[in-house]
């Protein structure tokens, strides 16, 4: 029986490998999952949080409070409603770099704004920039590479992390500071995100040649 090729046996030694083990040491891979955990991180802040940062920290009442909440809700509605067209037009990398930067516009404002106006108006810009973000990542996930079920799980995982642990994490943090403040945290990642949304493009556009 004539001998393995070096290429056969590298195929066989991969075949043998757990498919997760080798998703994760695809750095690409991992970029696209930070976009997912930066912007579920402002989606899950925002559920956990906005109606309190409002009324603690902008002196709305509970009533309007969870008003400005509603109105986030909505905004995350209309961006998934209307961005498969954006999808469509911009591809996803530009799509997911769009919505991070208008997240963290959103995000800071709420943090550092006093007039209270404003910061409800923010809210609109952050929920717009947060409606796409885990959707859109996750697609971009599956396109990246072979094994699109585990690339997909990876991702998810890293959104499901941001979801159940970031928003206690920023809970603890905002009774030493103030939740205003520790909304800058939040801002950091999705602002870091933006630098790692081009792995999106190069990933699909490596996965269709």
């Amino acid at each position: 029986m004539p001998a393995q090729s070096r290429a056969e046996r590298a195929t066989t030694a991969a075949a043998g490998r757990p498919r997760g083990a080798r998703v994760w040491r695809d750095p690409r891979l991992l970029l696209i999952g930070f976009v997912v955990l930066a912007l579920a991180m402002a989606e899950g802040t925002a559920n956990d949080w906005l109606p309190l940062i409002m009324v603690d920290g902008h002196g709305f009442s509970p009533t309007i409070g969870s008003g400005v909440y509603v109105a986030f809700a909505a905004a995350m509605t209309v961006g998934r409603l209307f961005g498969g067209t954006i999808v469509d037009r911009c591809g996803a990398a530009i799509t997911l770099g769009a919505s991070a930067v208008v997240s963290a516009v959103g995000i800071l404002l709420v943090s550092v704004i006093d007039a209270p106006a404003v910061a409800a108006a923010a809210v609109l810009l952050w929920g717009l920039g947060s409606a796409l973000g885990f959707p859109v990542a996750l697609s971009a996930a599956r396109s990246s590479g072979a094994d699109s079920s585990a690339r997909v799980s990876l991702a998810a995982t890293l959104g499901y992390v941001a979801f159940l642990v970031g928003p206690p994490a920023l809970g603890f943090i905002g009774e030493q500071m103030g939740l205003r403040t520790a909304l800058l945290f939040v801002l950091g990642l999705v602002a870091a995100a933006v630098l790692t949304c081009p792995a999106a493009v190069q990933r699909t556009a490596t996965a269709r040649r």
